[in-house]
């Protein structure tokens, strides 16, 4: 078995969408003063890589505690959109020549060589973004969830989180901040996106993981 870690790294210094803060991680116990160490942990329920659950934005819906586990979990298929260029949008017929696959999986996980920018001031640029049509395209699959490699499933200058009321509307969780999914283009394997069992979580942190089969 093995098993790809797609996660970035906690740690202060570490981007956050704009207008949030960044985790501040504190030695609260040490060795010498106490025996043990221990560290007090400040960060937004959306730091670093990420599920968005229907409560993000939405009054009603599941969060991280009310959600069955196995929303979180299971057969995934990473789209290769890495030849999309900055600011262009991914449609509908790129999925389209995958729709064999798509029908047999639980999460869609897109692929744009954006992580590549992580810790650079580019990474909040323009970077590519799946279409309203291609979005309805994967909802009609009825998977689980849909991830990505960038900071948002919508371009970071919106306003109206639409693409974000679209997906979670449908009860379907997003996924954000991938990273290592170019390992598993071609793969079969499992994806796991476990939160925190956070009351009234609306997301959480995650150590997001694709198992292959």
């Amino acid at each position: 078995m093995k098993i790809t870690d797609l996660t970035h790294t906690i740690h202060e210094e570490m981007q956050v969408y704009p207008g949030t803060l960044p985790p501040k991680l504190t030695q609260a116990c040490t060795l010498e003063e106490e025996g043990f160490k221990e560290k007090k942990l400040e960060m937004f329920s959306h730091t670093g890589t990420h599920v968005d659950c229907t409560g993000h934005i939405f009054e009603e819906g599941f969060t991280t505690d009310t959600s069955e586990v196995d929303r979180f979990f299971g057969s995934a298929l990473v789209i290769d959109c890495s030849d999309f260029n900055e600011g262009q949008v991914i449609g509908k017929e790129q999925l389209e020549n995958h729709s064999d696959q798509i029908k047999k999986v639980d999460f869609l996980l897109i692929y744009t060589g954006w992580e590549k920018k992580w810790g650079t001031d580019d990474y909040f640029g323009d970077f590519p973004v799946l279409s309203e049509t291609a979005v309805d395209y994967i909802l009609k699959h009825h998977i689980k969830g849909i991830g990505l490699d960038t900071i948002s499933i919508e371009p970071i200058t919106c306003v109206d989180l639409g693409m974000h009321h679209k997906v979670l509307g449908s009860d379907v969780v997003i996924v954000e901040n991938l990273k290592n999914l170019q390992e598993l283009i071609g793969k079969d394997f499992y994806f796991s996106c476990l939160p925190l069992n956070i009351k009234n979580g609306d997301g959480s942190p995650i150590r997001a993981v694709g198992i292959e089969l």
